[in-house]
């Protein structure tokens, strides 16, 4: 399955501009309003979010952020863990040293209450050591029904621990080079999810970006080959998040396409139609999170693939 109707989101307690996460997250801006005043609105847009996605059905399990110690981009779980059909759940290895502390084994121990199956956990952790990374589904956009694996070469997205989770899965990588322009320099795009998205029917990714003609080529022709509506998008509505969706269904069966209100109005009418196609479009207003987190709406959701107990 490409989609899950059982989402896990981390409600912030803590949340703020992150200066070890800013030096390779370019959306990241810093805000001259009080901690307390983010923190604040960084709440009520994570409840505003959890409502719209209940409204629809969509399974939402909302984990309390910890106190202390405190984790700035603990709203971004899916950075962390990716969990699977046939019950692994991978711990990943993170560049910035205070969001190692958002991997929590209670939260695995939740979803196991809960009755999901965790029958086996594996820790990449261990790649930190070698300044090795992998950033879950944010480095990794993955295609389930023909088990390929995009990804964006980074600092946060190497080969090694990328080949690694491949051979886990059973997954090929499609890797590339994507990179960015502000104010007159070029670097590379930081997380492959806030360039491309992947869902049942559609795909919609920011071609321009990838750097080599013949890695354009590459991703176009997988994507189509696939059986996928291909749906470009411009650098400037990448810059609005319109890369960051997210498709999850309900226990219906319905399909939702899930982006932020910047990314939804981002997009033309045409690419509105097109993706109103196949499924219906979720879109929470999430301002603060995304101008001081640097992220939006599918960085903040981790999708429950696991089986439940019987």
């Amino acid at each position: 399955m490409q989609t899950s109707s059982t989402i896990l989101m981390v409600r912030p307690a803590n949340f703020g501009f992150n200066p070890e996460t800013a030096e390779n997250n370019f959306y990241q801006k810093q805000d001259s309003r009080s901690q307390d005043e983010i923190r604040q609105l960084a709440r009520a847009e994570f409840d505003g979010f959890v409502a719209l996605l209940r409204d629809q059905g969509v399974n939402v399990l909302v984990i309390e952020d910890s106190d202390t110690p405190v984790k700035t981009d603990a709203v971004f779980p899916n950075n962390w863990f990716s969990t699977h059909p046939d019950g692994k759940l991978i711990l990943y290895p993170m560049f910035s040293p205070n969001r190692r502390l958002e991997r929590r084994k209670d939260i695995i121990e939740q979803l196991m209450h809960l009755g999901f199956q965790v029958n086996e956990i594996v820790d990449l952790s261990f790649f930190e050591e070698s300044a090795q990374f992998l950033e879950g589904t944010g480095s990794m956009v993955l295609d389930h029904h023909t088990k390929v694996i995009y990804a964006c070469y980074s600092q946060r997205t190497h080969p090694v621990p990328l080949d690694y989770v491949a051979k886990i899965l059973g997954y090929s990588v499609l890797g590339f080079e994507a990179v960015q322009e502000i104010d007159g320099q070029v670097s590379p795009i930081y997380h492959t999810n806030v360039m491309m998205h992947v869902g049942t029917d559609l795909a919609v990714v920011c071609l321009d970006s990838i750097l080599k003609l013949a890695d354009r080529r590459k991703v176009q022709e997988s994507l189509t080959k696939s059986g996928k509506k291909l749906i470009p998008i411009t650098a400037k509505q990448k810059f609005n998040f319109a890369g960051n969706m997210l498709e999850v269904s309900n226990d219906g069966g319905e399909r939702f396409t899930v982006m932020s209100q910047a990314a939804l109005d981002s997009l033309n009418v045409g690419q509105i139609q097109q993706i109103e196609k196949y499924t219906t479009i979720i879109s929470p207003a999430i301002p603060t999170i995304e101008k001081l987190g640097g992220g939006s709406a599918r960085c903040m959701l981790a999708e429950i693939f696991l089986p439940r107990d019987q």
